[in-house]
């Protein structure tokens, strides 16, 4: 584990549990060493959560013999250095989302996984909450039919605050040096993937994004200095099946910590997901008949939805920590097979490819194309 933060405490806990809930699987993960910048948090850290050594520089820990996966949850500007060594290195590779600050960059980390030959993924999790994967498969199954729409959003409001500082630790996603975009990158990615996974491939967007605050301190050096990030970015799109696309994402929705919604249109039936309440499905199907016609809720907790047989009784739900749990266990699963868990790098890279034709989009005040084609996994 490269990086000690708030994603190195999730992606730890699943590691400790996944054996617990997935027994059947052939690889269990050995916690064998953790690497942050300081060695007295890295000691505190690796002591909390199981691992049995540490080190304060990524490079030593690559250039270890007991170790056959890293797991990159560090600031977005090392992905890719960190990523393309670990490839060279014949590491497994688990690296936090978004791919990457530039499109350049994911190019060269697509690269180097594929050269290298070894096992990758991206982490964009909410994929893997077991009502979002039944939305998968009930689009999939061809039961909303032509798809019409699909609208996200993804609602923050943390912020909203002119004193507050951009880069450094803890504020590095508000330093466009560090993060590569702001809302862009952070939160519509996640929307982006998840959109791209169940309708299929966006092919041309228009976008809006805007900065609210011009300049910050830099908690690095003390001095004011512009703001390069976008606090704020709305886009439309056509998707490939034909279908409209509507986008929006902020930090400066006062009342919303982490709102993110989805509703997909279709010809015969739609459905909707919130991660406020993200054991549940909302779905409406025109082919009921009249009398009884309407949005049903679906409580997602039953053995034979997506996951659930492996944790509790009906009717008791799970949380966010889980989707992270059940993404190594399709990892795990996946070495057993020897296919990659998608998002891999490469399906990563078409996310990557919408974020910057988002931006570009509104650089430009025009359309842009994505250049994504096909299916993505």
């Amino acid at each position: 584990m490269i990086g000690g933060g708030f994603m190195g405490r999730t992606h730890s806990n699943a590691y400790n549990q996944v054996s617990h809930f997935f027994p059947e699987l052939a690889y269990r993960p050995v916690l064998q060493a953790v690497c942050t910048r300081s060695a007295d948090k890295v000691r505190a850290f690796a002591d909390q959560w199981g691992y049995q050594a540490t080190e304060t520089d990524w490079r030593a820990l690559l250039r270890r013999d007991d170790i056959d996966a890293v797991d990159i949850c560090t600031p977005n500007d090392t992905h890719a250095e960190i990523a393309i060594a670990a490839a060279e290195a014949g590491k497994m590779i688990l690296c936090e989302k978004p791919l990457s600050r530039t499109l350049a960059e994911g190019h060269r980390m697509v690269e180097a996984v594929e050269r290298a030959g070894v096992p990758n993924t991206v982490w964009y999790n909410y994929r893997r909450l077991p009502a979002v994967t039944l939305a998968k498969q009930l689009v999939d199954a061809g039961k909303l039919g032509r798809i019409y729409h699909y609208r996200a959003n993804f609602l923050q409001d943390w912020t909203i605050n002119a004193d507050l500082p951009q880069g450094g630790t803890g504020l590095w996603r508000m330093d466009v040096d560090a993060a590569g975009s702001g809302v862009t990158g952070d939160l519509l990615a996640h929307c982006i993937d998840t959109a791209m996974w169940l309708n299929g491939a966006i092919r041309d967007v228009s976008a809006v994004t805007e900065t609210f605050v011009k300049e910050r301190m830099h908690q690095l050096t003390g001095k004011v200095q512009p703001v390069g990030i976008d606090d704020a970015c709305i886009f439309h799109c056509h998707f490939e099946n034909g279908s409209l696309g509507l986008f929006e994402s902020t930090r400066y929705a006062r009342g919303h910590k982490a709102l993110y919604t989805f509703e997909i249109n279709g010809e015969h039936a739609s459905i909707r997901w919130d991660l406020h309440d993200l054991n549940r499905l909302e779905y409406f199907d025109h082919r009921d008949e009249s009398v009884v016609r309407g949005w049903r809720s679906i409580h997602v907790t039953d053995g034979d939805q997506p996951y659930m047989n492996k944790w509790w009784v009906p009717g008791l739900g799970i949380g966010y920590e889980h989707s992270f749990i059940h993404q190594v266990a399709d990892f795990l699963k996946g070495l057993e097979t020897g296919q990659s868990a998608a998002p891999t790098f490469r399906d990563a890279l078409q996310t990557q490819k919408v974020c910057q034709a988002v931006l570009d989009s509104a650089a430009a005040r025009s359309w842009k194309d994505t250049g994504v084609e096909g299916k993505v996994g």
